[in-house]
């Protein structure tokens, strides 16, 4: 790691600085974990579509608190993956936590996302910021404002159905997440590691897709 790279988390995970958020908040029943390994860590568990009529979500997150982070100085997210079994998953970052409902659960908030899925051997994934789409509840934001870098109070990492796309165990290996600043920006690159549409998924925008289907529930809370 060069030094227009900096570390956020990895590769010796502090996992209690990571909270599983699953569907069983809304009566579902998939399930997540983030667990050591000699080489980062593995955010695996299952995702389950049955319980909820189609839809389902599985993620770790970091904690609620009053830590934020400051990442202004850098172009973006560097994700060094060690293993994957195809998947589709959704990294995403938010600016703003809500406030809790007399219930004690969290309300959702406007969160940034970026979904991507690998070969299943190591890669690295750059997310910059403009690649961050706003969403409130999984649904795409128009005229969004724009994500506050250097007031961020939460990192996700997520599996997802996409609308009964996929579901059952997945298992992704996570070296470290890191922040980088370089020359990508000159001179960006997408890999096709990091594109898993289909091909008639392709010719849309992401936005598309999400609109050409509907969720059974909100999927993403924060």
């Amino acid at each position: 790691m060069d030094s227009s790279t900096r570390l956020l988390f990895g590769p010796e995970w502090d996992l209690k600085e990571w909270t599983a958020s699953d569907d069983r908040v809304r009566g579902g029943s998939s399930v997540s974990n983030l667990t050591p390994t000699p080489d980062g860590a593995l955010f695996h568990g299952t995702l389950d579509i049955e319980t909820l009529g189609g839809a389902g979500f599985a993620s770790q997150r970091t904690v609620a608190g009053d830590k934020k982070w400051d990442l202004s100085s850098h172009d973006g997210i560097e994700l060094r993956i060690v293993s994957s079994d195809h998947k589709r998953y959704t990294f995403s970052l938010t600016d703003e936590i809500a406030p809790r409902r007399p219930d004690g659960r969290e309300q959702s908030a406007l969160v940034w996302e970026y979904d991507f899925c690998t070969n299943g051997k190591e890669s690295t994934i750059r997310v910059t910021w403009k690649d961050l789409k706003p969403t409130y509840r999984g649904k795409p934001v128009k005229d969004a404002r724009p994500l506050d870098v250097s007031q961020v109070k939460r990192f996700r990492i997520m599996a997802r159905s996409f609308f009964g796309d996929q579901q059952g165990s997945f298992s992704l290996g996570i070296r470290s997440i890191a922040l980088f600043r370089d020359n990508y920006l000159d001179n960006p690159k997408m890999t096709q590691e990091t594109m898993c549409y289909d091909n008639e998924k392709a010719e849309q925008s992401d936005e598309q897709v999400r609109d050409s289907k509907k969720w059974s529930l909100p999927c993403c809370l924060f």
